[in-house]
């Protein structure tokens, strides 16, 4: 019986495989294999201490042989791929991103589209959407602007919170929607490879009344009032309120003004 030769590096890569948590028990079997091998062991002992046949023992040491450490490495064909998996592939990805599901759920399961399509597994579906990322739980929003000015006006606004001018009081609006019927007035952009669904900001509202309400980040005083006007007068009445305020408190270096929040209810 030949005697494998091991060089100081190999034997160490080798020691290396054993001791690892992260390496597989086969090819920690293999390194064990070629290690006793190098200690001169008979094959008589080694199928014992391995519990394998001496077709394991030639096979593995013809290998490193020819090729040292590298021939430790499985070498699994792996199963052919499919007729029509490319087609399957591509019908799961129409279905994904072009289609709703019929019981008026808000996306697609895996499970839920495999019985839709009635001949595909769920796990097949879950395969093509990892391959291609698609994510059909995750929503994303984006809001398009037609205004040609729309990078200076929001440096401007920028500019305005980062160096506010001395003695001011800065409102700050936003709104804050309740139940009520919406309109996009952009399209719905649909899922796809990479990418999730993306619904636009902007919308239409349908009979709301608005509670618009200014609130003293230093007193903790709030000021409210329902208005249903155009959007011009919503700020005119929370600055009239914050007018008619009291001046008799001399203003503090460390009031930084009030900041406005609007809800909808």
């Amino acid at each position: 019986m030949d005697i494998i030769t091991l060089k100081q590096a190999e034997r160490r890569e080798l020691n290396r495989w054993l001791r690892g948590q992260s390496r597989d028990a086969a090819q920690a079997r293999r390194a064990r294999l070629i290690l006793l091998l190098a200690d001169g062991e008979r094959y008589g002992l080694i199928r014992e201490k391995l519990n394998c046949d001496t077709n394991f023992i030639a096979r593995w040491k013809s290998r490193f042989d020819a090729e040292r450490l590298a021939g430790l490495y499985s070498r699994h064909a792996g199963r052919a791929a499919r007729k029509g998996s490319e087609r399957q592939e591509a019908r799961i990805l129409k279905w994904t991103t072009q289609r709703k599901p019929a019981d008026g759920s808000t996306h697609w399961s895996s499970r839920k589209l495999s019985l839709e399509m009635g001949d595909v597994s769920h796990m097949s579906v879950a395969r093509v959407w990892a391959k291609h990322g698609i994510k059909p739980h995750r929503l994303e929003r984006y809001m398009a602007s037609q205004d040609a000015d729309f990078e200076s006006k929001a440096a401007d606004i920028i500019g305005l919170y980062l160096n506010p001018p001395q003695h001011a009081a800065i409102f700050s609006v936003d709104e804050k929607t309740a139940i009520q019927a919406l309109d996009r007035k952009d399209p719905v952009l649909p899922l796809s490879p990479g990418r999730a669904e993306r619904h636009g900001f902007e919308y239409f509202r349908h009979g709301t009344l608005s509670l618009y309400a200014a609130f003293n980040t230093r007193t903790g005083t709030v000021l409210g009032k329902t208005r249903q006007a155009p959007y011009q007068r919503r700020v005119c009445c929370l600055l009239d309120r914050y007018r008619g305020q009291p001046t008799e408190r001399k203003r503090d270096s460390r009031d930084r003004g009030q900041s406005v929040g609007a809800q909808n209810r």
